[in-house]
């Protein structure tokens, strides 16, 4: 049995979990009664207290974007000097957001220019992530960059090698991995809550009556407002296409797919949480089963990965996605272990832990009679004990702790929990679903060495 439960005594044991809160969560609410198997306590964050002012600037002012800044400029001390967009609508949007003083410009080299930039969220279509973080380093900027770090495979140790060589700070949006709920399940598992680890799953659905990712297209949209030469001038060039820039995350030369938007999340919690470099094996199955409307990328995906022993012991991972469900909902992510559970969301953990003793059941004391066996000393499993860690009321999130450490990391030159190296083992076994449900083939990986492996 795990270090954390060798106690058999339930009173000797809430004293123990309540005493183990994460650094991060400053005191706890114990909720319990003689005889019930529950257990809650309230996770807290500590304020913000910003040295100096940070100026920033928005580089890709879509959906995302705008959430992005909005969120960062909550955090004491950030101030929004800059916006760029192809769009000239979303530019005006701006402006009439944060203020008519605001620098617009459709080019992003422009807002690198600036001497009053102090830092830059890149939250551009995934195609153009590499090289406008590689040029924003270069630049001397600081880099929130949204999720997945980069769009393909081969594209990770470029910008590893620019945040390297900038010495400036640089950190992947995938907001979880600041919560309150993925350091309460960390501290957890590190303590052996759920015994030894052994699977893990994961499962994302959505569902709208006019298609997932069918993002609305402005009336306006056309040559003369929007930049289309700058926006397809990486990758295949076609005519103007109002469709495939509003609705980027549809198509291929864009966008990452489901996996890319949302099964990077889960990589990026359960590397987070484990501990893990990756999976050394990525197969994927899926198919377009029902938004027939020209995109090229699956509504239903399925992945399944093998992580090898690294600091944790080997585990398989299942992840899904369906952008047809009605009814299931999201399951964000569970741990499996040899002596419970855990179901993890930004904001909370639930751990339940299987209890046996000495049966009693009447219906297992009569079966076992039937089959002439002995119920002297068997024992039988009961309802499991359940503990709950819950953000307190007020909490303002993952997305803003994220935020938070990425301007504490730019002030005190201290790290992130998600710089490139980080971003590209979570970025890259969501590219390898996409590649391997391309090729209809199981892709093995180096996860520690970022390498393909070539059977």
């Amino acid at each position: 049995m795990s270090k954390f439960f060798q106690d058999p005594s339930r009173r000797s044991f809430i004293k123990k979990l309540a005493g183990s809160t994460a650094a991060v969560a400053v005191g706890s609410n114990v909720f319990s009664a003689e005889g019930e198997n529950k257990y809650f306590e309230s996770l807290k964050r500590s304020a913000v207290s910003p040295n100096d002012n940070i100026n920033i600037a928005l580089i890709g002012a879509g959906g995302m974007g705008t959430e992005d800044t909005k969120t960062a400029l909550r955090v004491p001390g950030a101030k929004l000097v800059a916006v760029c967009d192809l769009y000239d609508g979303r530019l005006k949007d701006a402006k009439d957001r944060w203020g008519s003083g605001l620098f617009t410009t459709r080019s992003y080299k422009e807002i690198l220019a600036r001497k009053d930039v102090d830092a830059v969220i890149i939250a551009t279509p995934d195609h153009w992530h590499k090289q406008i973080s590689i040029d924003a380093l270069k630049a001397g900027k600081h880099v929130y960059c949204e999720k997945p770090m980069v769009h393909s495979i081969d594209e990770g140790h470029d910008v590893i090698a620019a945040q390297k060589q900038s010495g400036k700070v640089f950190q992947v949006g995938s907001q979880g991995v600041s919560s309150l709920g993925n350091e309460k399940a960390k501290q957890l598992l590190k303590d052996g809550a759920i015994g030894q680890l052994n699977y893990a799953e994961g499962f994302w659905a959505r569902h709208s009556p006019v298609g997932a990712w069918q993002y609305p297209i402005p009336a306006d949209a056309s040559p003369s407002t929007v930049d289309w030469d700058t926006f397809v001038s990486n990758t295949n060039k076609r005519p103007f296409d109002a469709t495939r820039f509003f609705r980027w995350r549809n198509y291929t030369d864009y966008g990452t797919g489901m996996s890319g938007d949302l099964f990077v999340h889960l990589f990026s919690s359960l590397h987070f949480i484990t501990d893990s470099f990756g999976p050394n094996k990525v197969y994927s199955s899926g198919g377009l089963r029902y938004w027939k409307d020209g995109r090229e990328v699956p509504d239903v995906l399925i992945g399944v990965f093998d992580y090898g022993q690294q600091a944790h012991p080997a585990f398989n991972l299942s992840l899904r996605c369906n952008f047809v469900d009605g009814t299931s909902g999201t399951t964000y992510l569970k741990l499996v272990g040899s002596e419970g559970s855990m179901d993890i969301t930004w904001d909370s953990v639930t751990l339940k832990r299987n209890k046996d003793v000495s049966s009693d059941d009447p219906f297992f004391i009569e079966q076992m009679k039937k089959a002439g066996t002995p119920v002297t000393g068997r024992k039988r499993i009961l309802p499991p004990q359940e503990y709950t860690f819950e953000a307190e009321k007020g909490y303002l999130g993952g997305p803003y702790d994220h935020f938070a450490n990425f301007f504490n990391a730019i002030r005190t030159g201290g790290k992130v929990a998600e710089d490139a190296v980080f971003g590209y083992r979570a970025a890259a076994p969501a590219l390898l679903c996409n590649d391997s449900y391309t090729n209809d083939t199981a892709i093995l990986w180096n996860p520690e060495k970022m390498q393909l492996i070539k059977k």
